[in-house]
């Protein structure tokens, strides 16, 4: 074979590698360019500031995993925003009384209108354990009680659990937010990313579940009880 032939068989053979390449490179730029949206997007959703209910609900739900979360739910309920507050995953050990010694000048309302879910390992079994309690006391309406971060993941859980119920947020803002911009804290910056991470997943699988797709398992079991703790403390890991 002549050298040009070579050449020319040589060209042919470059074609679909650099084209295959152009096109692994261009979707993984596409990729990135819409993630880099999504995460503008997400935090756009996040509050800055606390900002009261406007208007009451049936019930109050806080999703334990951060800090303030429960003082802040007991606030509302003391407020009358709602009837009775869930508090949801709640580490196994822990009881009322638990809860008691950190928030001492609630102790009435702890005793008469405060319920404990034990059960809730992540933020899909949140949503899980309270559609049922929600339906077991015949409430329409909740204010949920989490973290700013956390926020847009758990109404895209209990949306998808309790189509049928209105939900109303209210997003806990902590000290370290408000003090200092989430972009030079490289400890909040990871968090934001893993939380959109997160997030995202979560769209898509119900996303999927609400056209009959429904990749995932069932609800983990829950996990071996551990030293007590503060009631307080982080018990849901998700």
């Amino acid at each position: 074979m002549s050298e040009p032939d070579e050449q020319i068989k040589d060209a042919a053979a470059r074609r679909p590698r650099g084209w295959l390449r152009a096109t692994i490179v261009g979707t993984l730029a596409f990729a990135f360019v819409g993630a880099g949206f999504g995460f503008i997007a997400f935090l756009s959703q996040l509050r800055g500031a606390e900002v009261k209910p406007a208007r009451n609900a049936d019930g109050i739900v806080v999703l334990t995993g951060g800090s303030s979360r429960v003082s802040d739910a007991m606030e509302l309920l003391a407020g009358g925003y709602g009837k009775r507050l869930l508090i949801s995953g709640v580490h196994p050990t822990n009881d009322v009384q638990d809860i008691s010694r950190t928030l001492p000048d609630n102790h009435k309302l702890l005793k008469c209108c405060v319920d404990l879910d034990r059960s809730a390992i992540n933020t899909r079994s949140n949503a899980a354990e309270t559609r049922r309690w929600a339906r077991e006391r015949g409430f329409k309406s909740l204010i949920v009680v989490t973290s700013n971060y956390h926020m847009p993941r758990a109404i895209v859980e209990l949306s998808h659990a309790m189509p049928d119920i209105t939900l109303i947020p209210f997003a806990v803002v902590g000290d370290k937010w408000r003090d200092e911009p989430w972009w030079t804290s490289g400890g909040t910056f990871r968090l934001l990313l893993s939380e959109y991470a997160k997030y995202v997943a979560a769209e898509m699988r119900v996303r999927l579940a609400d056209i009959g797709l429904d990749l995932t398992s069932d609800l983990a079991e829950q996990p071996a009880a551990t030293p007590r703790r503060p009631a307080t403390a982080q018990a849901n890991k998700d």
